[in-house]
């Protein structure tokens, strides 16, 4: 599958598009009210930055416990009932006079819900897909991502201004609703992917098992600590340029939308594995650029340059892919999800804080340097070949093409490789 014409005629892959983008449009608008509510009221650029990314401590209470459900509950049900959640959430974030305290409890509450977000969402998306649409598919819902939130944070900064923050996370409610009803009217009823009851002990052993593998563990490692720095960086936008950082996030938006365009539908399969360490390293290097406190038209060129390196994460999902088992797809597209919100969670703690005793450009500087570090320490694990393997991986693949060489030489199935 190579044409987005072939993509959107596959049954339910436009429902699950359309509720993907409401929601993704949901969090962006909400997200920029919160941490403009936030940052209003207490000055705090940590505080801010933990409003618009606190939730991401959530996902790691619901990434060690409620995993395994990704797997073993009905797609469609487990997504519009995830949806209404986050209305429900969201709406309550915007009563008057809500404490900081309750407020920060109701994020990481709705951040242990998000955690299953990923894997039913990514899993569905497997099942929907033939095998060889899989990165074609998530690069069309990663370009969405970029769609929805340049036009979110720019009718973001909008809305905040006209109606106020308050009225900006009603709108946030809102569309979540509308993401709720394409998925329950729009997808079809299909049964879990794995049998079984979720269970603690279940996501524990699955979650165990996907770590045991020397080369997913260097690509859940890449996928989340590089990432999660850099969106330490993005967290600072708002007490950087509180007048223009809508402006930032949706240039942001548009170097990702980008990069995401041209991995999943222009490079051929010979090049990703090449790319994939430029792209880890272009993530984090114009953002060095901060370190001068740049004028605005200098920093939104760094940040749109900066964000075509996500598409390193395409890259990586794909290989991810390659050497997971069928049945363990929505449990490890979760923890892949998870980790990376949760780390986008550390990131912003951690830049927030930086900031507090120095200054939001300094923080982000020394984020992107931290960011560099990481990859170049991961570097020789994610190697398109590899010299040797753990004894455990002795006869896995490396890569997600040598994954399919080796698939095809032994004679076994996908659900076999890497388990």
């Amino acid at each position: 599958m190579r044409t987005y014409r072939e993509l959107f005629r596959t049954p339910e892959f436009t429902p699950l598009f359309t509720a993907s983008s409401a929601q993704v449009a949901a969090s962006t608008v909400s997200g920029l009210a919160l941490g403009v509510l936030v940052y209003a009221a207490t000055g705090s650029p940590l505080l801010s930055a933990l409003s618009m990314f606190g939730s991401s401590f959530g996902q790691v209470l619901g990434a060690m416990a409620l995993l395994s459900a990704a797997d073993r509950l009905p797609p469609r049900a487990a997504m519009t009932g995830l949806a209404l959640v986050f209305c429900l959430g969201t709406a309550a974030l915007a009563i008057p006079g809500l404490p900081l305290w309750a407020l920060f409890v109701i994020v990481l509450g709705m951040g242990v819900a998000a955690s299953l977000g990923g894997g039913i969402r990514y899993g569905l998306l497997n099942e929907i897909l033939p095998k060889d649409g899989y990165l074609l598919g998530r690069s069309v819902l990663n370009m969405s991502v970029g769609v929805q939130q340049i036009c979110g944070f720019a009718v973001g900064g909008v809305l905040v201004t006209v109606m106020s923050p308050r009225g900006t996370l009603l709108v946030g409610a809102a569309l979540y609703l509308a993401a709720a009803v394409v998925a329950w009217y729009g997808l079809g009823a299909r049964p879990p992917r794995a049998a079984g009851r979720p269970s603690v002990s279940e996501t524990w052993r699955a979650n165990g098992r996907l770590w045991s593998s020397r080369p997913r563990r260097y690509i859940y490692l890449a996928l989340w600590v590089p990432n999660g720095l850099i969106v330490g960086c993005e967290s600072l936008f708002v007490p950087y340029a509180p007048e223009h950082a809508g402006l930032l996030f949706a240039f942001a938006a548009l170097g990702m939308l980008a990069g995401d365009t041209v991995a999943g539908r222009f490079v051929p399969g010979r090049w990703r594995e090449r790319l994939g360490a430029p792209l880890r390293l272009l993530l984090a290097v114009p953002y060095l650029v901060f370190l001068l406190s740049p004028p605005l038209p200098v920093a939104v060129t760094a940040v749109v340059l900066a964000s075509i390196g996500y598409a390193a994460s395409l890259l990586l999902q794909e290989r991810l892919m390659a050497i997971t088992p069928d049945e363990m797809s929505g449990q490890a597209l979760g923890l892949q999800s998870s980790g990376v919100i949760t780390m986008q969670g550390v990131g912003a703690a951690l830049a927030g804080g930086v900031a507090q005793f120095t200054s939001p450009s300094t923080a982000m500087a020394v984020m992107a340097v931290a960011s560099v570090a990481v990859t170049l320490a991961l570097a020789p694990g994610l190697r398109p070949v590899r010299e040797a393997h753990d004894a455990g991986d002795l006869h896995a693949p490396a890569t997600a093409s040598q994954a399919g060489d080796y698939a095809a030489e032994h004679g076994i199935g996908r659900s076999e490789q890497a388990g």
